[in-house]
């Protein structure tokens, strides 16, 4: 979207010049009239179509396609982060952990043990972080 709009600006700057050189001045006003929203109405829609994460926008100006959603959520969350949540929620140690494949979706079974000698067993949906 932004290099369109340096090239419009670009065009518009160059064909100015060669306006003069052959009086086409008036014809540039007209096209300089009609320009200017056009370039405005692009650069007022591209930070909308950045926040409501549209298919093959990116920030970074690549047009690159995406399905749309966050490498956190395609990847879900790892073992190791499971373990810290599972602990800070429970205020128990981890003292297990297994991966089982549940109807085709992967879940972590953490085996944890209270300060009070508590054996719980937890079940953390690895693809979304939900714990049972």
């Amino acid at each position: 979207m932004t290099e369109l709009f340096a090239m419009a600006v670009w065009a518009a700057f160059y064909f100015e010049r060669a306006a003069h050189t052959f009086r086409l001045v008036p014809v540039m006003k007209t096209i300089r009239k009609g320009l200017v929203p056009i370039a405005l109405l692009a650069v007022s829609v591209a930070p909308f179509a950045q926040a409501r994460g549209l298919p093959g926008y990116d920030a970074s100006g690549s047009t690159e396609m995406h399905s749309g959603v966050t490498a956190v959520r395609n990847d879900g969350i790892s073992l190791d982060e499971a373990v810290r949540r599972a602990e800070s929620q429970f205020h128990a140690k981890v003292v297990r952990t297994d991966v089982q494949d549940e109807d085709g979706r992967k879940v972590y079974v953490l085996k944890l043990l209270s300060d009070d000698g508590r054996v719980m067993t937890v079940r953390i949906d690895a693809t979304t972080g939900r714990m049972r």
